[in-house]
């Protein structure tokens, strides 16, 4: 299986997804959507997967310094085009199983993924 782990190097829900894997000996590639940039395609299977709503994070600093006209009317389409100019909107962190997704870290739900 192939495990992509997204998100964001020094986010504190990173870490914790991060350390889950490496104490269960899990090889996985942490792609860092801040240093090697994302692209509108996988943003796309991620909002297919698990919806646009799951994927922008709105709890984020960065959304709520966003300009008011910019959280307002919010639809997939400009969601995708605020997730591209600041990754940092995307919720941390996506998890790739091989082309299923999961958004955000609990345990339970890893623990789920990788005992299926």
């Amino acid at each position: 299986m192939t495990v992509t782990l997204y998100g964001i190097k020094n986010c504190d829900t990173m870490k914790k997804a991060r350390t889950w894997l490496d104490d269960r000996q899990i090889a996985y590639r942490f792609h860092d959507y801040k240093a090697e940039g994302i692209d509108a395609t996988s943003i796309g299977r991620w909002i297919d997967a698990l919806g646009w709503e799951t994927v922008l994070n709105r709890a984020g600093t960065t959304f709520r310094a966003l300009a008011p006209a910019d959280k307002t009317d919010l639809n997939a389409q400009k969601a995708v085009a605020l997730m591209l100019a600041q990754p940092a909107m995307i919720k941390r962190p996506i998890l790739d199983l091989d082309g299923k997704y999961l958004a955000g870290f609990k345990p339970e739900l890893y623990e789920a993924a990788f005992s299926a």
